[in-house]
């Protein structure tokens, strides 16, 4: 995680509290407590003391620290080990230390531009669909069977 003072051009320090809209031209770091709406074309990052309850959106995101929201990134989200997310996630590329703690729904793009529900339905195909469908017939077919051959042997 980078410094505070390395390439974020503005922080929430610790002990600040920000409550409302906050519109950022470049990155940010928040090591305090924040809430309302924020935005930004660069990089959020969460520290390890930081406290956000917002949703994100952003072209990088690290979480160090806690969340309670949803983000939405443009490159990439990174969960590091002391980070705690309630929110859904969607972004194109995704990295997750172990200790994370999040609850809620990851959607990984891969940069699709496409709805991703129906670029991975249409990559699953008719053929499987068909091929499944099948097999569950068959599998119904031969329970029946052994269910029959139970009740003749009664």
């Amino acid at each position: 995680m980078p410094n505070k003072n390395d390439t974020s051009n503005c922080v929430i320090g610790e002990g600040s509290i920000f409550d409302g809209r906050f519109y950022v031209n470049g990155s940010i770091l928040i090591e305090g407590k924040f809430q309302g709406d924020i935005r930004t074309e660069d990089q959020l990052i969460v520290g390890p003391t930081g406290k956000v309850k917002t949703d994100i959106v952003a072209r990088r995101v690290t979480i160090a620290g806690t969340l309670i929201g949803n983000i939405s990134a443009s490159e990439e989200v990174s969960l590091l080990h002391t980070g705690k997310v309630l929110g859904n996630i969607s972004t194109p590329k995704l990295s997750v230390e172990p200790g994370v703690i999040t609850d809620g729904k990851i959607t990984i793009t891969s940069g699709q531009a496409d709805d991703t529900r129906r670029v991975i339905e249409e990559s699953f195909g008719t053929e499987a669909e068909d091929a499944f469908t099948s097999i569950v017939k068959e599998k119904r077919k031969e329970r029946t069977k052994e269910k029959e051959k139970e009740e003749a042997g009664k």
